[in-house]
């Protein structure tokens, strides 16, 4: 059996990118052909030494589709038994014997706006077998966007790769994002504000510690280092493009961690700039650390009351992380509860249920 898949932003290596390379796994686990419509090996190499996938296998087209003509499109994709597609915001035709379009996005541009653009959109998706999405706060703008009953395939998380181990428990506060400016920025500078504030209040013994990529190199990446420039002189450690074994051990290390990806965001004029999901949410809880997390996108599906906290201002952000670090008991109360959440979202349970999503 053969199959293709493309992401068109395989070069940043997000978490899209992961959920994508996680398909290809899968796939190559159940014996499948896997092809990745691309030109270069270069992003399955760091992918592979990033995200730990067993992908070796993967084949290269060799080129992008938007290099190829519409019937040069139809040549090459028609000779697969499966096509997996990640959605720019545009709806491609798919000439796959089964063709599966996911959105890690809630476009809220893909509504058609003329009959003839919605005629179109419609022969479209008679190619198409099943729209999938990351979350159910992707699913409901979709859904509306294109008049469908789309699927949620939750991001795959190897869980077991991030148990806590024999690693002993620091006083670490850990944030995982890309240092970039982007359309989902991931609000570092918000995050050291806070932390400033606790400390400039009398918090003692605590790090903050800030794990992301950079892709520029790090000396030219000018939000990065307004990020170090606002973290000097306090305990704020940073490190860039770390592979996935030092990832681990922060994880591991770490006792709470916080996400404001979508702070100061309205989600329902922009949902696209606040968190879809949250992997390194689960990959936190996974490793035993409460996660306190803005109150927004679909960071309210994984941390559920009793696992961790939510916070809508960063006097409440201040608030809840003081209450878990003068309460051991409750911490280990949600640190146990975490871990157990975080096997919702295992990569068993994805491939096991993409499995049913081609069948």
């Amino acid at each position: 059996m053969k199959s293709l898949i493309y992401d068109p932003y395989l070069d940043t290596l997000g978490g899209g990118e992961r959920y994508c390379l996680t398909v290809a796994e899968c796939l190559l686990k159940k014996g499948w052909q896997v092809d990745l419509f691309w030109d270069s090996n270069v992003e399955i190499k760091r992918a592979i030494e990033r995200f730990n996938l067993k992908i070796r296998q993967i084949g290269l087209v060799g080129k992008r589709p938007t290099k190829l003509s519409l019937w040069e499109k139809f040549k090459l994709e028609r000779h697969y038994d499966l096509i997996f597609w990640l959605s720019d915001g545009s709806i491609p035709f798919l000439w796959g014997k089964k063709n599966i379009l996911h959105f890690q996005v809630p476009f809220i541009t893909i509504k058609p706006r003329t009959y003839w653009q919605e005629i179109w959109l419609k022969i479209k998706l008679r190619r198409i077998k099943a729209v999938v999405c990351n979350s159910q706060f992707t699913k409901q703008i979709i859904d509306r966007q294109l008049g469908v009953g789309s699927l949620v395939l939750y991001p795959p998380v190897d869980v077991e790769k991030f148990a806590l181990g024999k690693k002993k428990k620091e006083n670490i506060i850990l944030a995982v994002g890309r240092f970039e400016e982007t359309m989902q920025a991931k609000k570092q500078d918000i995050l050291i504000k806070a932390f400033r504030k606790m400390v400039d209040g009398g918090l003692k013994g605590w790090r903050l510690v800030l794990v992301g990529g950079s892709l520029a190199n790090p000396r030219e990446n000018k939000f990065l280092q307004r990020l170090k420039q606002l973290a000097a002189g306090y305990p704020i450690d940073f490190a860039v493009n770390a592979p996935f074994e030092q990832l681990q051990d922060y994880y591991r290390q770490a006792k709470i961690f916080w996400h404001a990806a979508g702070y100061g965001v309205d989600e329902k004029k922009q949902p696209y700039k606040v968190e879809h999901f949250g992997m390194t949410a689960v990959e936190a809880m996974a490793a035993g650390c409460v996660p306190v997390v803005i109150d927004k996108g679909g960071l309210r599906e994984i941390v559920r009351r009793g696992v961790g906290e939510r916070w809508r201002s960063v006097t409440e952000l201040i608030e809840k992380t003081e209450q878990l670090i003068k309460s051991p008991a409750r911490w280990r109360h949600y640190s146990s509860a975490a871990i157990k959440k975080s096997r919702d979202f295992s990569k068993q349970k994805f491939c096991w249920k993409l499995e049913q999503i081609i069948k």
